[in-house]
C-alpha cells in the first residue's frame, strides 16, 4: 500500500480507470458476440439493428483512448463486411 499521498490518489484513479476499460472492454465484446451470433442464425435485420450500437461503443472506446482511431476502424469494417458478406 502507497505512503505518499499522491500515490495514494494514483493508485485510486488507476484502479477507476481500469473499471472503466474492463467495462468498455466487456460491452465491445458482448455487441460483437451478439451481432456474430446473429449472423450465424441468419437474422440479418436484427444483425443490422445492432451495428449502430457497436459502431457507437467502438468509436467511443477511441475516443477515450481506450483503443486507436485506425483499430476501431478496422474493427468497425471487418463486422460490416461480415453483415453485408452473409447477407448477400
Amino acid at each position: 500500500m502507497p505512503l505518499i499521498k499522491s500515490a495514494k490518489k494514483a493508485l485510486k484513479q488507476s484502479k477507476t480507470k481500469k473499471e472503466r476499460n474492463l467495462k468498455k472492454k466487456k460491452e465491445m465484446k458482448a455487441t460483437a458476440k451478439k451481432i456474430k451470433k446473429l449472423i450465424s442464425e441468419k437474422k440479418h435485420k436484427e444483425a443490422e439493428e445492432i451495428l449502430p450500437k457497436y459502431y457507437k461503443v467502438v468509436d467511443k472506446a477511441a475516443k477515450t483512448g481506450f483503443i486507436k482511431k485506425n483499430n476501431a476502424s478496422r474493427k468497425k469494417s471487418r463486422i460490416t463486411k461480415m453483415v453485408v458478406k452473409k447477407e448477400a
